[in-house]
């Protein structure tokens, strides 16, 4: 199996782990008189045992990624950089008073114009688009032990 499909297994594996749990917390306490459709108890079995399977598939898959890891870990960092850029304020100009000051109006200077910041935005989303490139090729071709 390679790390795409690695990856596609693990994000099942959370979603079964998920509706596991889900039926432990909703079938576990039950009035008595009322059928019990899953058992708690079962489902507690499947739940470890499914947790057990995604302990060793992340750690393959963790194995396998230790090449690439300094591009996982820009493309996270470039994607925070986006995030933060696009939240700065670049008002100026003249803006009108508010309420927590005077009504008076201000003028308004930046260091970092919106042309700027979106041209910032910009250069990161194609590196971010370039390393995601790579890191498609290496899962597709890097292969992972089978659990």
């Amino acid at each position: 199996m390679n790390v795409k499909q690695a990856l596609k297994k693990k994000n099942i594996l959370v979603e079964q782990i998920k509706q596991e749990y889900n039926r432990i917390s909703t079938y576990n306490s039950i009035e008595v008189g009322n059928k019990r459709p899953y058992s708690a108890l079962r489902s507690l079995k499947n739940y470890i045992e499914l947790t057990e399977q995604l302990v060793k598939l992340k750690t393959s898959i963790h194995k396998a990624n230790q090449p690439v890891y300094d591009k996982i870990f820009a493309l996270s960092e470039y994607k925070s950089i986006i995030q933060h850029l696009r939240s700065l304020n670049c008002i100026e100009g003249k803006t009108p008073g508010n309420r927590w000051d005077s009504n008076e109006a201000r003028t308004m200077e930046v260091e970092i114009s919106i042309i700027e910041r979106d041209n910032l935005i910009t250069e990161f989303e194609g590196k971010i688009n370039n390393i995601q490139d790579e890191l498609d090729y290496f899962n597709q071709v890097t292969e992972i032990p089978e659990n």
